[in-house]
């Protein structure tokens, strides 16, 4: 008896693999007709002219039942890379080598550099048409605390804070950026929100899209963005760590190419060629970075991002969502228009915190900073190190492996990613991120209590 291997799918002309493949992105196989009709008869035996039919796909695609890898139905059936916390639950599909590697860790030599889609900004001059040398979206959880700390305390910056008043904010968060204030008397806190019946329209939309409400960051970039404008801000970050950087990758939402853009003086002298002939004043690199990601707000996917394959099914998601409240649009696609027109643009900037840190971004080492010198307040499990700033954002991480768990979505969740490839280098055991792995993110086939919350707010 003959079937389709474990997490190979039939779609349309195409057979699909729902995983991570030690043959990066070699997810999709084109199939003929033939091909296709045997397939799709399956499972079944098959005959000599058959097995001549599939050709290669024999073996691989199509097993014989005691071939079938079964997906495990909880962290303890699971199988675990030898090298790092990446396993084959939180990520079904996963594969390994023969010695035992995920494709993270077999290709981590080959991705070390990959550090930013943004341009990696080390000096950060002082502005001399703004209040402000930087803009930061400012969120209370750990890691846009220490890009606040680092900023306003260590290199002396004149910091704008942005924070976007969602009602799901941890009580560490909010507790975290009242410390905070206290802390950085030089750094002005500006709060945005969105009112309340208008944000259920955007959550019950994402329910249906995403089945959860994440809408950060995208929504405060809508927020925020004529701020930056009026302000005449020249650089605003966000609180990205290198390990959400390089799961962009491995999620393939952004290629390689999409790493090493912000050096490419080609591509940069292409893209200006375009806007000098418009009459429009060519920009910097980080200032590209920033329009394509407001348009792509305001205006939805480029169509040749669409035709390259590689998307972010979240950020998709969130913008159709936000049309549910067409007003919120108008104010961003003026700060665009006005900004592009006079290259009064806000550069989209990176920092490299594995090189602030001397190396390696240290999760226990920058807690610690955090606590001492920004009146930071850590979640009230203080193991918890990735996420700390939402109260659902486990939902987030539910839904998303649910959907992939069920070949529903072809969006790697996004913590498994970040929680496997953190766990080589960030200071911490190996206990303690499995320990988070399992009790503190969303990794469940049953629904977690956070859902009920989530859901009774939006649809209420």
């Amino acid at each position: 008896m003959y079937c389709l291997q474990s997490r190979w799918k039939i779609e349309g002309r195409s057979l699909y693999y729902y995983g991570l493949r030690n043959k990066l992105f070699s997810n999709r196989v084109k199939i003929s007709k033939k091909q296709l009709a045997v397939l799709s008869a399956l499972p079944g035996e098959l005959t000599g002219r058959e097995k001549r039919i599939l050709g290669k796909l024999l073996g691989e695609q199509v097993v014989t039942e005691e071939k079938v890898r079964k997906t495990p139905a909880s962290l303890s059936e699971a199988r675990f890379c030898a090298a790092c916390c990446a396993n084959d639950f939180i990520l079904p599909g996963l594969e390994f080598d023969e010695a035992g590697r995920c494709p993270m860790c077999r290709t981590a030599e080959k991705t070390q550099n990959l550090k930013s889609v943004l341009p990696l900004i080390d000096e950060i001059p002082r502005s001399e048409k703004s209040r402000f040398d930087i803009a930061l979206f400012y969120t209370g959880g750990k890691d846009s605390a220490f890009m606040l700390y680092y900023l306003a305390k260590v290199r002396g910056l004149r910091v704008l804070a942005l924070t976007w008043e969602i009602p799901f904010m941890s009580d560490s968060a909010r507790a975290s950026i009242e410390g905070a204030k206290k802390a950085f008397p030089n750094v002005e806190f500006l709060s945005r929100t969105v009112k309340p019946d208008d944000l259920k329209k955007i959550y019950r939309k994402l329910l249906s899209l995403s089945g959860n409400t994440c809408a950060c960051p995208s929504l405060a970039y809508v927020l925020f963005y004529p701020d930056l404008v009026a302000e005449r801000v020249p650089y605003f970050a966000a609180g990205n760590e290198p390990v959400q950087m390089l799961g962009l990758y491995y999620n393939h939402i952004a290629p390689k190419i999409a790493y090493s853009f912000a050096e490419n003086k080609f591509l940069t002298a292409l893209f200006n060629v375009g806007r000098v002939l418009t009459l429009h004043p060519p920009l910097k690199q980080g200032q590209i970075q920033t329009l394509m990601t407001m348009k792509q707000l305001a205006y939805g996917d480029n169509p040749l991002k669409t035709l390259s394959g590689y998307k972010s099914e979240l950020v998709s998601n969130v913008v159709e969502a936000i049309r549910e409240v067409p007003e919120l649009l108008p104010p961003l696609k003026r700060a665009i228009r006005a900004s592009s027109r006079t290259g009064n643009v806000p550069a989209f900037i990176h920092l490299d915190l594995d090189k602030i840190c001397g190396g390696k971004y240290d999760w226990n080492r920058v807690k610690d900073i955090l606590v001492r010198e920004c009146g930071w307040v850590p979640p009230a499990d203080g193991k918890k190190a990735l996420h700390t700033s939402c109260k659902i954002e486990r939902c987030k991480d539910h839904s998303q492996f649910v959907r992939f768990y069920r070949c529903e979505s072809k969006m790697l969740p996004f913590s498994a990613l970040e929680i496997s490839l953190a766990s080589r280098n960030c200071g911490r055991t190996k206990e303690e991120m499995l320990y988070e792995t399992e009790h503190l993110l969303g990794f469940s086939l049953e629904e977690l209590p956070e859902c009920a919350l989530m859901r009774g707010w939006a649809e209420s």
